[in-house]
């Protein structure tokens, strides 16, 4: 796809993706691990703005001084930036004012692209748009958040789902050997994804199937929960200081299970599989099977036998560098580099993954205790 046409079709995308939302919704920001779709809007725009238009197009005229310190994310070569918890506190600029920032640099990007940008702008822009399309994702979860702390569990237009899991599991069996790990070729990655080297394996089995929330069930009807035996320290006070007794969302209602989904509040399906599950829900849940998460190098190796793309899964491999990883200077390489601590590593994608994410080297990640984000588990034994 020509980059011009690629830019438009996800600028276009994320607008699409919020017609259904009213006013109110857009400045909401019930905890401080989400954001306000209004700021998603404009954060994703002032990294064109900030990235492309500043750098690279003559003359440029920024859209409004104050936005680079509003809707700075973390980019501490960018400059200063509002706390990541008083996100949701801007009524202003209005929604209306982040809709023609939009448009605005938009439009500046569209004469950018008449005046032949250089490859090194032309890397960038790929960039912004994988970056917006993470945006894109993150939207999906935040909203989902802040309409299923609401007491009438609210639906919106553009909602997803998970497809049921008809067949039983089997189990692929991988050989032990030495196995080449990392991105390769011309298209697109991020920088955490290169760095290809080759990592030993012992010979291990892998489920071809999510876990689905029937298994779950019966993971809870068995006292999971109550059974310190089965989870990490950590994850254990955390159930404890939290009142954890369910995936994220679920509620148990005259003997049955209900969970918010964005088409409504509605009983659990047995088939689908579980969602919402933090790494150290999932890391008891294995323990309670006898078995184990892969690693993310075993999932890398295992995915050409199975389809993925309903939910990131949870790895039980640390987020880290791979070998020679290098991290771009300035701003740009605050991108990943500087949250390979404390986290671990998802692999896969979800149905709120845009295609061009979906790729068997991708790495997400997240803080184990998180759960808003659409995860699930897969085993290995």
């Amino acid at each position: 796809m020509i980059l011009k046409d690629s830019y438009l079709k996800t600028r276009q995308r994320f607008i699409s993706i919020c017609k259904s939302l009213k006013i109110e919704d857009y400045s909401v920001q019930p905890q401080p691990f989400v954001s306000p779709p209004k700021w998603h809007l404009a954060h994703s725009t002032w990294f064109f703005e900030q990235f492309v238009l500043c750098q690279f197009k003559k003359n440029y005229v920024v859209y409004d001084d104050d936005f680079a310190y509003l809707f700075n994310s973390y980019y501490n070569n960018a400059g200063k930036r509002i706390l990541r918890l008083n996100r949701g506190l801007m009524t202003r600029p209005t929604v209306d004012e982040v809709y023609d920032y939009r448009k605005y640099v938009d439009e500046q990007m569209i004469s950018f692209f008449t005046e032949n940008p250089s490859k090194k702008a032309q890397e960038i822009i790929e960039l912004g748009i994988q970056h917006e399309q993470q945006h894109q994702e993150l939207f999906y979860y935040d909203i989902k958040y802040i309409l299923g702390n609401q007491p009438t569990f609210p639906i919106i237009e553009n909602a997803i789902s998970l497809a049921e899991i008809e067949q039983s599991s089997k189990w692929i069996k991988i050989s032990e050997g030495i196995y080449s790990i990392g991105h390769d070729g011309d298209s697109f990655c991020y920088d955490n994804e290169l760095g290809k080297h080759k990592v030993f394996l012992h010979e291990f089995e892998i489920s071809d199937l999510l876990v689905t929330n029937e298994d779950y069930i019966k993971f809870m009807e068995a006292g999971g929960y109550e059974d310190f035996n089965l989870w990490h320290a950590e994850g254990w006070d955390f159930i404890q200081k939290h009142k954890i007794n369910a995936p994220q969302y679920w509620h148990h209602v005259e003997g049955k299970w209900y969970h918010y989904t964005l088409h409504g509040f509605r009983e659990v399906n047995p088939k689908a599989p579980v969602n919402h599950v933090s790494f150290y829900e999932a890391y008891a849940y294995a323990e309670w099977k006898n078995q184990r998460l892969p690693t993310e190098f075993e999932w890398e190796v295992a995915s050409k036998y199975f389809n993925y793309g309903q939910l990131w899964e949870w790895t039980n491999s640390a987020y880290l560098p791979y070998p020679n990883y290098s991290k771009a200077a300035g701003a740009l390489g605050e991108y990943n580099g500087k949250f390979m601590i404390n986290q671990m590593v998802l692999r896969g994608a979800s149905i709120a993954t845009v295609d061009y994410h979906s790729r068997s080297t991708y790495r997400n990640f997240f803080h184990p205790e998180m759960r808003w984000q659409f995860s699930g588990i897969r085993l290995v034994k």
